[in-house]
């Protein structure tokens, strides 16, 4: 019995040691994950913020006006994936929607430049319509403070969740198209953002090459 009583303590010591071990890898693995223009640590709820007071944002130093966001209502919410599915090439910095076979869109986009847009196929997991976007770092001026980023599309898979901050999104702040521009999202002309956004429902299909 004393014997037992006197392995009791190292039992428990051995079992902590274990479950901390068990843990360490799954929180590395966790924040070693690649952030988007849209960074949260953990499951962050996003949602509509759009708010018409802001006026002004700010992008790598520079002062941006903010747009109001005004509805065209020229296209169709798109209510079924069917054979829809968006496809990114990297290379020529375009951004293409097919039904089938056949290619609706071809957009000229920024894609990844002070961190990479992830390739590999996602699906689009969240729609919102405005979304507030910060990051970067004022010391080596790569700091944004953007409100109202409009038709915001966030994308994800098993590896790399939505909410790590991977989206589509129209853009107010450059008109460099083209050229990569982003920290990891896919930066759109804010009239084809929107086309994008009206027809791709969530579990859209999105291929990254």
């Amino acid at each position: 019995m004393k014997k037992i009583l006197l392995l009791l303590p190292l039992f428990f010591i051995s079992e902590f040691i274990f479950i901390n071990l068990m843990i360490q890898p799954v929180n590395t693995q966790l924040n070693s994950l690649p952030m988007g223009c849209m960074p949260n640590e953990q499951t962050a709820q996003l949602s509509d913020e759009y708010d018409p007071s802001l006026t002004e944002g700010e992008y790598l130093g520079n002062t941006v006006k903010i747009p109001s966001i005004i509805d065209s209502f020229a296209y169709v919410l798109g209510e079924q994936v069917g054979a829809k599915r968006i496809e990114v090439n990297l290379q020529n910095q375009h951004v293409y929607g097919f039904d089938g076979n056949s290619k609706l869109f071809d957009f000229i986009v920024s894609t990844g430049k002070w961190a990479p847009t992830p390739r590999g196929t996602f699906t689009i997991a969240r729609k919102v319509r405005a979304q507030k976007m910060s990051g970067g770092n004022k010391a080596n001026n790569t700091y944004y403070y953007l409100p109202n980023v409009p038709w915001v599309m966030f994308f994800g898979n098993s590896k790399i969740p939505w909410y790590r901050g991977f989206s589509f999104h129209g853009t107010y702040w450059h008109n460099n198209f083209g050229t990569p521009m982003s920290h990891g999202c896919v930066n759109m002309k804010t009239p084809e953002a929107e086309q994008l956004f009206n027809w791709a429902p969530i579990g859209t299909p999105v291929i990254i090459y």
